[in-house]
Parts: structure tokens; sequence; C-alpha cells
């Protein structure tokens, strides 16, 4: 046991799937793995661990935010010993040729800061993807006929932004989209040597200020989960 986490050792398996909502995380165990256990419930954030195709894993909660999902990712690599950590999430688009239903697969993540930023000091240290899992979930997607970008993203440390000026800056920069944690979770991946990858929906857009309809949400993100699964064991 953790802080953060009440399973027991052997109670995590080594491939993680992260939503940001603890409920996200429910739906997507019922939904895709067999005999899905609950393993936490601390704070209401909720953890399942099954099999999916004879492979056990983990779907478990982050929280809103880098700090957040600092706190169980350090917990999920240091303490049970996972190994391979996939966020699955909701992003806004920031250039015209991302549309909404569309996958990001984010090979970079970009931010103004996170909890490691203090480590570093003056190094801007470039969180990357593990390419495995990249390139894994990239030929997925394409199996699968989903329309999917790769390249880079923004993990903002706010939700209400009031930086017009620095969205134009990475639209102009071929930043595809922005969402919350996936900076974090690769610097933390590169420090203990794990592998991580962030597969996003665009749920709404910043150009168009499109959204996706809360009755579609489903669907387009079991797009994203069954990609996440598929790179996760290729």
């Amino acid at each position: 046991m953790t802080p953060h986490i009440s399973a027991r050792r052997g109670e995590i398996a080594e491939t993680v799937l992260m939503p940001g909502d603890p409920l996200r995380a429910k739906w997507a165990a019922e939904t895709f793995l067999e005999n899905p256990v609950c393993v936490n419930e601390v704070r209401g954030m909720l953890g399942f661990t099954g099999t999916w195709r004879g492979h056990r894993v983990t779907i478990h909660g982050s929280g809103m935010g880098m700090p957040s999902l600092s706190i169980y990712a350090n917990e999920l690599i240091r303490e049970y010993g996972a190994n391979t950590l996939i966020r699955i999430g909701s992003a806004g688009a920031m250039q015209p040729h991302v549309a909404i239903r569309d996958v990001v697969l984010a090979m970079t993540s970009s931010t103004l800061s996170t909890p490691s930023c203090g480590i570093f000091r003056e190094l801007n240290f470039a969180p990357c993807a593990d390419y495995g899992l990249l390139r894994a979930a990239h030929a997925a997607a394409e199996a699968k006929g989903i329309r999917a970008h790769v390249g880079g993203i923004y993990s903002s440390d706010v939700f209400y932004d009031e930086r017009p000026d620095l969205n134009k800056q990475m639209q102009r920069h071929g930043i595809l989209a922005v969402e919350m944690e996936a900076a974090e979770l690769y610097t933390l991946a590169a420090r203990y040597g794990a592998r991580a990858l962030a597969v996003l929906t665009i749920s709404d857009h910043l150009l168009t200020h499109e959204a996706l309809p809360a009755a579609d949400r489903q669907s387009s993100f079991s797009d994203m989960v069954e990609i996440a699964l598929e790179a996760a064991f290729a």
C-alpha cells in the first residue's frame, strides 16, 4: 500500500492505462477487461485490474493535471513495478487539420512547468513518448481505419487559459493539441526507465470552437482505449 493506492503488491499489472477521470477508468475496465477487480478507491481514485486477451492490465485514474498524475505515476512505477503507462484522455485541437473525434498520438509534450521542473533547474528537458509504443499505436490506428495524428502536444498546468498569445505561437510551431498530464508522465517514465505514451481523443477544438456531444464521446473514446491496448501488447 501507498498513501494514495490501497492495492496490495501483485494487484497492479505491469501495464497501466491512465484516464484522468476515475469513472472513465471504471467504464473502460468494465468494457474492455475480463474479470476486472477494483484494487483502489482511496480518495475516490478508482483502479481496476483484469485481463485483455490474456494479458494483465490495470486501468487507474490519474486525476486532473500534472501534480495529480505525478503522485499516481510515481507510486505505480516505484512501489508496484508498473513499466508501461499509457495515458488515455481527451484533448483540445490546436490545428485546422485536426478534427473532432480524431486521435492524437503525442510524440513530444511541451509545457511551461511540471512538478519535475525543480530537478532540472535551468535545463529545458524535452519529454517524449516511447518510440515502440508510438509506432505500435500508429499501426493499430491505421489497421482500424482511425484517423490519427502523430506530433507534439502541449501539457497545460491550467484549464482556464488566459494566454492567447502563447496559443498562437504553439499553433505556429505545429503543436497539435492541448491537454494537462502527458509532459509529467513522459518525464517520470524517462527517469525510472519505463515506457509511456499519451493516446488522446479530440473532444473540442480551440480554433472552430466545436465540441464532441456527450452522447458521442463513449464510442470515440472506445477507439482510443483499443489503440492503447493494442500498442501495449504489440
